[in-house]
């Protein structure tokens, strides 16, 4: 007899997950019979299923035939633009966060940052030379978690700006406002900056940055916990949903020449992420 699991299942690539759709459906526009004649306006469940396919499986718009969700590519992009436009992809978002806020709360007290690069074949807005991938166009992912990794905050670089120019943007641009509460910030050695330190005082965290150690300087003492070699592990939670993010084969790679669409992509898998981790833990 198996056992009962809380594991979420294997996604469905070509329907949005039901608790997913009822929250996202609250932000959508309206829709209302067309006056006059010619064909009515599809409707926006059909352009989900479609454009949750295109997310996860990165194609191209115009490889969605019109039969498998009865909406056209060309509909398709449309609709995906103008609820860009209509900053609707960040809305969604922050309602899954409060949603998940709710089922679960927001672990505030240990928070962690970092990023990926991510290539840019067609280039765009908000790309650069990677300096680890030969300079070939890239852009860079960074991301704000709590502690159990439920992503606060996302933001979008290209691939030669350093890691500690959007720490300040994350932080500012939080979906939800943070409270006064103690709170620890974690961080990678790429964050090591006087003027890091400094903004991270200031916005009342405890900072835990890895100390990059320079030339001629001696080892740091061992660590001060009894029986530990090291401090215990706090940045895995950002990694994890980092490599959850690139599951998407949209946000693995960069196909979209507008940085906006692109950040919607990524609004888009954060909010089902915030839903699989409100849902099932």
């Amino acid at each position: 007899m198996k056992k009962d699991t809380i594991k979420p299942k294997s996604p469905n690539y070509r329907q949005v997950p039901r608790r997913l759709w009822r929250i996202a459906k609250q932000h959508l526009p309206k829709q209302g019979r067309k006056p006059g004649p010619g064909r009515s306006r599809k409707p926006n469940r059909a352009v989900m299923n479609g454009l949750w396919f295109i997310l996860w499986t990165g194609c191209q718009w115009k490889a969605v035939d019109r039969t498998w969700f009865g909406v056209s590519s060309s509909v398709l992009h449309e609709r995906f633009q103008t609820w860009q436009q209509q900053g609707i992809w960040e809305q969604i978002f922050r309602s899954l966060l409060r949603f998940y806020g709710r089922k679960r709360r927001i672990h505030w007290k240990w928070q962690s940052v970092d990023s990926r690069s991510c290539a840019s074949p067609l280039g765009g807005s908000d790309t650069g030379d990677n300096p680890t991938d030969r300079a070939k166009k890239g852009s860079k992912i960074h991301i704000l978690v709590d502690q159990h990794g439920a992503p606060l905050s996302v933001w979008i670089t290209g691939a030669n700006q350093h890691d500690k120019w959007s720490l300040d943007d994350l932080v500012i641009h939080m979906l939800v406002k943070r409270p006064t509460s103690d709170q620890h910030l974690c961080a990678d050695k790429g964050y090591d900056y006087p003027d890091v330190h400094q903004f991270v005082t200031q916005q009342g965290y405890q900072k835990h940055i890895k100390h990059r150690r320079r030339r001629g300087e001696p080892k740091p003492d061992p660590c001060p916990i009894p029986g530990e070699t090291q401090f215990p592990a706090r940045r895995w939670v950002v990694e994890r949903t980092i490599g959850w993010l690139a599951k998407r084969r949209s946000i693995r790679i960069r196909w979209c020449k507008k940085s906006q669409n692109w950040l919607s992509f990524i609004h888009f898998a954060c909010a089902s992420i915030l839903a699989d981790m409100a849902i099932f833990g």
